[in-house]
């Protein structure tokens, strides 16, 4: 079925489970926005989801989308190939984690079974990549992900850093700069109500985080 699959449905599969993976339906709006195509040309794409042979997704007007057993199991293939294609250009060539996101994406929709396979034994069969997320197991199962947002924290507690889900390289370069980066672990030291601002302490610094940034860093407290 794979092989069948173009790189734009896979693109669509893949976003489909990222806005759907904590058990939500994805709207086409949502959708839209995502891949930065118009409504309309995303109705029309998940309707011809939707009446494939199998279907790759369950849609109806007005209530959104979700992936079919078939259409999770392509997502997260593509998804697998994504993050251990991160951790391989990290590992081997050198990148930075700010840079990888592009040329994984690139790279995705192309490698064969054969170098998933080759890549992921000679990298000790990663479990994240360079930004924490978990990568799909071989057999295509989501491992469990017990993380709570950055922001869920509040003053005296400690965590560490799980997994940053940010592609943005330059949020990913002031992340590295402020040491906010997985395996960290930091201390929550004040907490505004008000605006939902977080200071927090890593190591021998000291920073005030607003919303948009703790809710993409998720941790394990201590």
């Amino acid at each position: 079925m794979e092989q069948t699959l173009t790189i734009s449905i896979q693109d669509y599969l893949k976003n489909i489970y990222e806005l759907t993976e904590n058990g939500e339906t994805a709207s086409t709006n949502a959708l839209a926005k995502k891949l930065n195509i118009s409504a309309p040309s995303v109705t029309g794409m998940v309707q011809k989801l939707a009446s494939a042979k199998p279907a790759l997704v369950e849609y109806q007007k007005h209530q959104g989308v979700t992936l079919t057993k078939d259409g999770k199991k392509a997502a997260l293939e593509v998804i697998r190939h994504h993050r251990l294609l991160e951790a391989w250009l990290v590992q081997t060539l050198g990148y930075s984690w700010d840079e990888v996101h592009e040329e994984a994406e690139k790279l995705e929709h192309v490698i064969s079974e054969d170098f998933e396979r080759r890549i992921a034994a000679a990298m000790g069969h990663p479990i994240r990549d360079p930004h924490g997320e978990l990568i799909p197991t071989a057999d295509l199962k989501m491992p469990l992900d017990d993380s709570t947002p950055l922001s869920a924290l509040r003053p005296n507690q400690t965590a560490t850093i799980q997994r940053v889900k940010a592609s943005d390289a330059d949020l990913l370069r002031h992340l590295e700069e402020l040491g906010l980066v997985p395996g960290a672990q930091i201390e929550v030291k004040d907490y505004s109500p008000y605006d939902h601002n977080l200071t927090i302490k890593v190591g021998r610094k000291t920073t005030v985080l607003g919303l948009n940034i703790t809710s993409k860093i998720f941790i394990e407290e201590i």
